[in-house]
């Protein structure tokens, strides 16, 4: 098995058509206060499973080199966690998954479990201090034990707030010693202001419009168990809010083909996702918001996704700048 560190699956999240992210359900146990998409234990979860099938089996015919899954936590889900990862494995694909190691209750994880690990490249594994009444040390560190057994690599993804970076980096060495690195690398990650987390942390800095650069998440859509599609990763917008320009609906295999391909071909869009927004703002429709300051690239991607919303044909400029710049290969997406 070829194992993916971080920095090479976020290479491939921002080349188009690379890679893409399966949500599976919303539901979680854990119940963090931080929590950037409010995942609780009686969340909504898969309940159309023709639906579902028909979602991966879209997906595993497409030309994806990677496929993630998260949620919620995974894991939660088995039916469809097992389906999924049996699928995208079978079909040539690399799977990466996103959990917090909830059910790491043992040394040895249950039968369904250890094969969703064998099947993976590479697992993301969270902890921070939100986590630790429903996932204790003793959890991580089997957690972290299994997915090293099952061959797959392990990105420990941890808030970089007060301490929490160096517990991170102490529950590797509890588990593996110190040579811990031979196995899992650290990525420190920003706190999130979405869904909880938006009562526990909140954004300082600003910044004006002109001076945000491509948005790299517009290259990977998001592709919910409900057959809702994202045009990109953020919490907010897979949980339903923001602009409706940033997602579709899919009933079936084929409706999700054309979801994909509406999302993938938005001008606008395309434009955030390849020259940034920054430049858009020398657009007579965006200038004002050159000067204006955004403590996010969503917030202004979702400013300008609003001023759009109503225009019955795309802008002749927006669609110029995307047909020349992007697709003609000026700026790499």
């Amino acid at each position: 098995m070829t194992r993916l560190t971080f920095q090479e699956i976020d290479d491939m999240r921002n080349e188009r058509g690379r890679s893409t992210l399966l949500f599976i359900t919303d539901r979680c146990p854990v119940g963090c206060a931080h929590c950037s998409v409010d995942s609780r234990r009686d969340s909504p979860t898969i309940k159309d499973f023709e639906l579902f099938g028909e979602i991966v089996e879209w997906l595993v015919a497409q030309d994806y080199d990677v496929i993630g899954i998260s949620g919620g936590e995974p894991f939660v889900e088995r039916r469809g966690l097992s389906l999924a990862a049996r699928r995208i494995t079978e079909e040539g694909k690399r799977l990466v998954v996103y959990t917090s190691g909830v059910w790491a209750k043992k040394p040895d994880p249950p039968a369904w479990i250890a094969e969703v690990l064998d099947r993976s490249t590479t697992v993301f594994l969270s902890t921070d201090a939100f986590h630790q009444e429903g996932v204790g040390d003793g959890h991580y560190v089997n957690a972290a034990r299994a997915i090293q057994r099952s061959g797959a690599w392990i990105v420990v993804q941890v808030l970089e707030v007060d301490d929490m970076v160096q517990r991170a980096a102490d529950l590797l060495r509890a588990a593996f010693g110190p040579r811990w690195e031979d196995y899992a690398e650290l990525h420190p990650l920003a706190p999130l202001t979405a869904g909880r987390g938006a009562d526990v942390f909140m954004r300082t800095k600003h910044r004006p419009g002109s001076a945000f650069t491509a948005c790299g998440a517009l290259t990977s859509p998001t592709i919910r168990y409900d057959g809702v599609v994202s045009a990109c990763c953020n919490e907010r917008t897979i949980m339903g809010w923001g602009p409706d320009g940033l997602r579709r609906r899919a009933t079936d295999g084929e409706s999700l083909g054309i979801a994909v391909q509406e999302l993938e071909g938005d001008p606008l869009l395309r434009a955030i996702g390849s020259i940034g927004p920054g430049v858009l703002t020398a657009h007579p429709r965006f200038a004002d918001l050159a000067d204006t300051p955004f403590t996010s690239i969503c917030d202004l991607c979702w400013k300008m996704l609003d001023r759009t919303a109503a225009d019955a044909e795309p802008d002749p400029l927006i669609a110029a700048i995307a047909t020349t710049l992007v697709a003609g290969g000026a700026v790499q997406s």
